[in-house]
């Protein structure tokens, strides 16, 4: 979790008998989708979530030692502000140079790229947030095509009674390299994602989730994905808590054989100090690849994280997890374990020092019957960030990542260096 200069959080406390049923709300808003994100070789400035006032007194648990984003501490006068409605630019522009960028299999190119974001957030009311930033990246090489990559999503919600409900409505338009593809890849990601959570009593609540994500790539599989992830949760004690989950989706693929798949999981949470929480979920997912000969596959699935506050202005984050999910290759499925870990330091009163690093172990199985999988990558970055605020709405930081991805599927591995520089402001 990245903590920005130009964003400072403030600690909320809620009650004790509610802590279940609100935080999982702010936590479904999020989305829950069985695929990550693909993961994008260039560096980019760390994403902010952004909570609807009206929302803000449920986005804290008891569970949380770091706060979670998007509650700023202070709320400077609005220069933008017309009734219920108020506009919040947030202009962000970097340029970094970066070595051994994949454009295409096995050809790595060297180029500097600039990403242009004249990004604005609406607020229309206290219950709902329509964010827009459109990105223009324009590479110094030709081996790239420069792109205006758009990120669209509106989010909601509101309370009734003991009902939390939320929606989350976004899309994305893209053309960035991926690891997965070893190229620049074109695609649109439509997602969507309707939430409740219900309080009983003051022991047990449910958490309700309903997704639909769509992906379209340019050359690469296209999906429509349906999915259902719903939790029961009983609270032994306070601070700990366990919870029993089921989950059901359908994968419908361009190409090759359509998937059902069910989730069945258990999950704990304990914060054992003021300073310190751990959560581990984990279960079993079963896929059926429909009209084909390929046998179902039963998969572990499993995740965890832990949040860690040594000292006032120092945070240590680690999380882990094992998925299963549609690949953006033709007929394939990955099935990834990683790790990550983040250290977030305030340095001298006004600079703040975050370091961050990761491994995934990726393997592609074939899901159509006669095709081999052949293709195991084993991927890790490491980044570092030095950021100040200054103005009071500016942030100004330096940064460095270097990547590799050793591939057993020649074309596809590489090792990228990228040292850049960025200036943004936020209202």
């Amino acid at each position: 979790m990245k903590l920005k200069p130009r964003t400072k959080w403030l600690f909320l406390l809620v009650n004790r008998n509610l802590w279940l049923l609100r935080g999982a709300v702010m936590l479904g808003l999020l989305m829950w989708s069985r695929r990550s994100p693909a993961q994008q070789v260039i560096s980019s400035a760390p994403a902010t979530t952004e909570t609807p006032p009206a929302l803000q007194p449920f986005a804290t648990t008891e569970m949380d030692v770091f706060t979670p984003a998007g509650i700023p501490q202070e709320q400077p006068a609005q220069p933008f502000r017309y009734k219920f409605l108020t506009l919040r630019p947030h202009p962000d522009y970097s340029v970094l140079y970066a070595n051994g960028i994949l454009a295409a299999q096995g050809r790595p190119v060297n180029t500097v790229i600039q990403q242009i974001s004249p990004g604005f957030r609406l607020d229309a009311g206290d219950h709902w947030i329509l964010d827009y930033t459109p990105t223009w990246m324009v590479y110094s090489s030709r081996s790239f095509q420069n792109a205006l990559n758009q990120n669209v999503k509106l989010t909601g919600g509101a309370s009734f009674g003991s009902w939390v409900l939320g929606l989350s409505q976004s899309y994305a338009k893209s053309a960035m390299p991926l690891v997965e593809t070893a190229t620049q890849t074109h695609q649109e990601n439509y997602t969507t994602a309707l939430n409740g959570a219900y309080t009983i009593n003051s022991k047990m609540s449910l958490d309700l989730a309903v997704n639909q994500n769509f992906s379209f790539a340019d050359q690469f599989q296209s999906y429509r994905e349906w999915s259902t992830l719903d939790w029961l949760n009983y609270q032994f004690w306070a601070r700990f808590n366990v919870a029993l989950g089921v989950g059901l989706g359908y994968d419908d693929l361009e190409t090759g054989p359509n998937m059902l798949f069910e989730q069945y999981q258990a999950r704990v949470q304990w914060r054992a100090t003021d300073k310190i929480s751990f959560q581990l979920n984990g279960g079993l997912e079963d896929m059926q690849f429909l009209n084909s000969s390929t046998p179902d596959a039963l998969n572990p699935v499993f995740g965890g994280g832990i949040q860690y506050l040594p000292f006032e202005h120092t945070r240590i984050s680690l999380g882990a997890e094992r998925t299963v999910a549609v690949s953006m290759l033709q007929n394939q499925v990955t099935e990834s374990v990683g790790v990550n870990g983040d250290v977030n330091q305030r340095l001298l009163g006004r600079l703040f020092l975050d370091l961050g690093g990761g491994y995934q172990n990726i393997k592609y199985v074939s899901s159509a019957s006669g095709l081999p999988s052949h293709r195991t990558d084993d991927y890790y970055y490491l980044n570092t960030r030095l950021s100040t605020a200054f103005l009071k709405r500016g942030t100004v930081a330096i940064f460095y990542q270097i990547s590799n991805d050793s591939s057993s599927a020649a074309g596809f591995g590489f090792t990228s260096h990228q040292v850049g520089f960025e200036i943004g402001f936020a209202y």
